[in-house]
C-alpha cells in the first residue's frame, strides 16, 4: 500500500462530493460538498482542496450501469476527470468503478437516521467516502493502485 493522502470525488450534475483519507490510507472520511453546476468554480475549489490536503492522487468515481456499460453520466465524468487531471498535474487522477456507491451511501445515512431532505448535500460526501474507501481497500488487497490513471492531454 502506497503511503499518502488521497481525495475521493463523487461527480454529480448539481453537487460534487469530496472525501479524504489519512496518510496511511486506512480510513476515508467526508470533506465537503462542492457546488457542481459551475464547473470552473468546482475545479478551482478542488485545486484549493488539493493544495490543502496535498494528496498523492485524486480518485474519481466512474458511474457505470450494472452491466458495466458507460452512458452519458460516465462521459461527463470522464471529461470532468480529464480537466481535473490537466488542472491538478502533477497530482495523479484515477477513475474507479463507482457502481452503487450512492445507493450504499443513502442506505448508510438512512440507517444512521439522517433524513433524505436534510442529507441531500451530505449524501454526495458519503458517496465520495464509499468510492474512496473501496479504492483504498482494493489497493490494500491487490497491492496495485485501483482503476485507470488519467493521462494529461496537452
Amino acid at each position: 500500500m502506497r503511503r499518502g493522502r488521497r481525495l475521493g470525488v463523487d461527480v454529480g450534475e448539481a453537487r460534487i462530493g469530496v472525501a479524504g483519507c489519512d496518510p496511511d490510507g486506512l480510513l476515508a472520511t467526508p470533506v465537503e460538498t462542492v457546488p457542481g453546476r459551475d464547473l470552473p468554480a468546482a475545479h478551482r475549489r478542488l485545486a484549493e482542496l488539493v493544495a490543502e490536503y496535498q494528496p498523492i492522487e485524486v480518485v474519481v468515481g466512474l458511474p457505470r450501469s450494472l452491466s458495466g456499460r458507460e452512458g452519458p453520466a460516465a462521459a461527463r465524468t470522464r471529461a470532468f476527470a480529464q480537466e481535473t487531471a490537466r488542472r491538478l498535474a502533477p497530482v495523479a487522477v484515477r477513475l474507479v468503478d463507482e457502481r452503487l456507491s450512492t445507493v450504499a451511501a443513502a442506505r448508510d445515512m438512512r440507517a444512521a437516521g439522517v433524513s433524505a431532505r436534510k442529507g441531500r448535500s451530505r449524501i454526495d460526501q458519503a458517496a465520495a467516502v464509499v468510492i474512496l474507501q473501496n479504492a483504498l481497500d482494493t489497493e490494500r488487497s491487490s497491492g496495485r493502485p485501483p482503476g485507470e490513471c488519467i493521462q494529461v492531454v496537452v
